[in-house]
């Protein structure tokens, strides 16, 4: 039969969800804090739990040696082979009792403290290693109490935190209501793990499809991506791997039972379910839900940037509320998408068809390539750098033209000569 005090430690570790053992340990080194500041000494004391008698044994622990240099921690081979025959040896150790009935009452309630301590430390590991497993993991909780803004709430035995910024701003709640909310983090303080639980979270989202929609469960259809505007709007993309399987209809369900019992846990938020594709026009043409698109063009492939042009009633509806319904479907899809009504377009359209009948190269650029940037224009050569080489050229013109004309000069003379030379002989001749 166990003792009484086994039994409390079984019962008060079923209580705290934590092992015997580790109350065992806590004990033991309550015992021995407490000896230490009883004793004051320096011997190696050392406490083990008879779990028989329900006692907690001291014992200081000496080491055999040749030559003792600390006497409160050694003990020579001859003294020990005294007392225990020739079993003993150098380097073994020998426990010597001590008594634990002295310690007293301030070591008693020392002892407590340190037991209650090392419990309260093992629980909080306990805690956060199990929820920090099961983040991202919606769970049911109830509300306890508010405290500045934040609510606290609890999960069977534990209390975890609900902050504002992560309430969403259409909800309210009482103390005693059940919520559910998806597990965020788990924080270590000094009162221990934090749990922090979100309703923004898109994540809350998807766990609530997950339960509600059988489908979404077993993989026939996925999630490709959720996003959220707490309180006001969402939209959620799904692809059915199976071609006889309707994404978007099982997500709804019969008139709507299955998508409309998400939104009343989400307290009337707006869900828009849209069917994913990998043609990226098609998939911004669903995101763009509810309103009906007319034309989809890619403006930058790099930037991903997409123009989006609908009819004159649609683009209210296209933009949403405060341009919520864009905002939304950009966030989904990954692209920057630029709504245009077909009037804004046509008179863009006009616009560079002006500009290109006007005849004007720059417009006509500036209307066939609106995101180009401007072309830089040489600057003219400074008038004084112009001025210079026109009179450098003029008077290299009129180097060359003089030279020319003594070339010509010459030549004429040297022919008289040669003309004249002759008839001089022929004088002398007749002579």
């Amino acid at each position: 039969m166990q003792n009484p005090l086994m039994q409390t430690i079984e019962a008060l570790a079923k209580e705290k969800g934590i092992e015997a053992d580790t109350i065992i340990t806590a004990i033991e080194d309550a015992v021995l804090t407490a000896s230490r500041k009883y004793y004051k000494t320096n011997e190696n004391l050392k406490t083990r739990f008879n779990q028989e008698t329900g006692q907690v044994d001291l014992f200081a622990i000496k080491h055999i040696v040749q030559d003792v240099e600390d006497p409160t921690t050694q003990i020579s081979l001859k003294e020990a082979q005294d007392l225990y025959g020739g079993e003993a040896e150098v380097d073994m150790e020998i426990e010597f009792p001590k008594r634990t009935d002295v310690l007293g009452r301030i070591a008693a309630q020392t002892a407590k403290q340190v037991i209650f301590q090392k419990v309260r430390e093992a629980e909080r590991e306990n805690i956060f290693a199990e929820y920090n497993q099961r983040i991202g993991e919606v769970i049911s909780t109830t509300v306890k109490r508010f405290e500045s803004g934040d609510l606290i709430v609890e999960i069977g035995r534990v209390e975890a935190v609900l902050p504002r910024k992560e309430q969403s701003r259409a909800e309210s709640y009482t103390p005693g209501e059940r919520i559910r909310a998806v597990i965020k983090g788990v924080n270590r303080s000094a009162k221990g793990p934090q749990i922090v639980l979100s309703r923004t979270d898109p994540a809350l989202l998807i766990k609530l499809f997950e339960q509600e929609v059988p489908e979404i469960y077993d993989g026939t259809v996925m999630i490709r991506g959720a996003v959220r505007e707490a309180g006001d709007r969402a939209k959620v993309a799904v692809y059915s791997r199976e071609r006889d399987v309707d994404p978007v209809g099982a997500c709804v369900g019969m008139k709507g039972t299955r998508v409309q019992a998400i939104i009343r846990e989400l307290r009337g938020e707006k869900i828009d379910i849209v069917e994913w594709s990998d043609d990226v026009i098609l998939f911004v043409t669903n995101a763009l839900s509810p309103a009906k698109v007319q034309r989809v063009s890619i403006v930058d492939d790099k930037e991903r940037v997409m123009e989006v042009v609908v009819e004159d009633k649609q683009l209210s509806l296209a933009i949403g509320k405060k341009g919520q319904n864009v905002r939304l479907a950009a966030k989904l899809t990954g692209w920057r998408i630029d709504i245009k009504s077909e009037e804004e377009k046509r008179k863009e359209v006009e616009l560079q068809f002006g500009a290109l009948e006007a005849g004007d190269p720059q417009a006509q650029m500036d209307a066939l390539f609106p995101d180009m940037p401007p072309q830089v224009e040489q600057e003219p050569a400074p008038a004084d750098l112009s001025a210079e080489a026109d009179e450098r050229t003029q008077s290299a013109e009129a180097e060359a033209t003089e030279e020319s004309e003594v070339g010509e000069f010459a030549e004429a003379e040297s022919t008289e000569v040669a003309e004249s030379a002759p008839s001089a002989e022929t004088e002398k001749l007749e002579s």
